[in-house]
């Protein structure tokens, strides 16, 4: 019997040791699950729409450096870039992969701003908020849930702005009309064919110029896919065909403005006898070109601005803070201003 006693005593002391070692084993195991404890890990999954866009690129880097910033020892931040390798139905593998592998934010430049049905339902089963950036999707799509939004910059600034870049050096450089026929010949280098910064950015630049009395004549319109070779490739059969007839290039962004400097510059074409050149983006390059004569004016597309946007956001999602801190345009857009960048400001766009 007092052996029995002795096991009984034994029995209860192991069992109550092993009850303690399970409640700790448990609260440890809650420290590694989402919102259960002061330590956290937010995974957000960013889903380019192709790889090699340098202002993707560098938005995308401003997103990691931020995110950086924003680690502490009570939250870890993991940040996984992909592209869409510019296919609709690729992204949306891409995004389904990403989900299956396990993510708390996604950030997805579309590849076709009309096609995000299948990324909305995919988020929408998983329960993961979804901020679309870059390309603007329709606004419908975009409130088809409560947690879908948007983060940009507004396309139709850009364009008024470049035009307005263009009309004050039109102004002050009454030798840009080389023929003198009261005329500006001038060429579009459109970025991507149904973009809608491609759409809106054209049309607004060329229509700013009309706005300020300036006669306008097109020569051509050309796309080049917001890409430096495309563009230097579509300018120098320009300049087969037209010569120095053109007296001004709008370019929908840097990239393709600096295309059309080094066909000029491949040309051996001189400065006098080459166009106005105009970029939209502000990436440094282009703001150098702007600072050594051989762009005229680019005008600046906030991409720190958007990155801080798109970090704090997915951070107040992940933590279910009160989103009431953003300046939301029609409750699901951050939009962020253009700036112009003329050869007397690069200095505030330099790093």
């Amino acid at each position: 019997m007092e052996m029995s006693n002795r096991n009984k005593k034994v029995n209860k002391k192991s069992f109550s040791v092993f009850m303690i070692f399970a409640l700790l084993l448990s609260l440890f195991a809650g420290c590694t699950g989402r919102g259960n404890s002061s330590h956290k890990t937010l995974r957000v999954a960013v889903v380019q729409y192709t790889s090699g866009d340098n202002f993707i690129d560098a938005l995308t880097n401003c997103m990691k450096e931020q995110f950086q910033e924003m680690e502490s020892e009570d939250l870890n931040i993991i940040m996984t870039v992909r592209s869409g390798d510019n296919n609709q139905s690729t992204q949306d593998k891409v995004v389904e992969e990403m989900i299956d592998a396990g993510c708390d934010i996604l950030c997805v430049d579309l590849v076709d701003r009309t096609s995000p049905s299948k990324i909305i339902r995919l988020a929408e089963d998983a329960g993961i908020p979804v901020i679309f950036f870059n390309r603007e999707l329709v606004r419908e799509d975009l409130m088809r849930g409560e947690n879908l939004f948007y983060v940009g910059g507004d396309a139709a600034q850009s364009g008024v702005m470049q035009g307005e870049l263009a009309a004050v050096t039109l102004a002050s450089n009454p030798h840009a009309d080389r023929n003198r026929d009261g005329k500006i010949q001038y060429v579009v280098l459109e970025g991507q064919t149904g973009h809608q910064d491609t759409i809106i950015r054209t049309d607004q630049s060329v229509e700013t110029l009309r706005a300020k009395g300036y006669e306008m004549e097109k020569v051509t319109y050309q796309i080049a896919n917001w890409n430096r070779a495309q563009a230097e490739n579509k300018v120098s059969q320009i300049i087969s065909e037209y010569g120095t007839k053109v007296e001004l290039i709008l370019a929908n962004n840097d990239e393709m403005a600096l295309g059309a400097i080094d066909a000029y510059e491949k040309a051996n074409i001189t400065a006098s006898s080459r166009p106005l050149i105009f970029g939209i983006d502000g990436l440094d390059d282009g703001i150098e070109a702007v600072k050594n004569g051989s762009m005229q004016g680019t005008v600046y597309n906030d991409k720190e601005g958007q990155a801080s946007a798109m970090t704090s956001l997915a951070y107040a999602l992940f933590m279910g803070q009160d989103l009431s801190q953003f300046d939301f345009q029609d409750g699901r857009y951050l939009i962020l201003p253009y700036r112009e960048v003329t050869t007397e400001n690069t200095d505030d766009f330099e790093e």
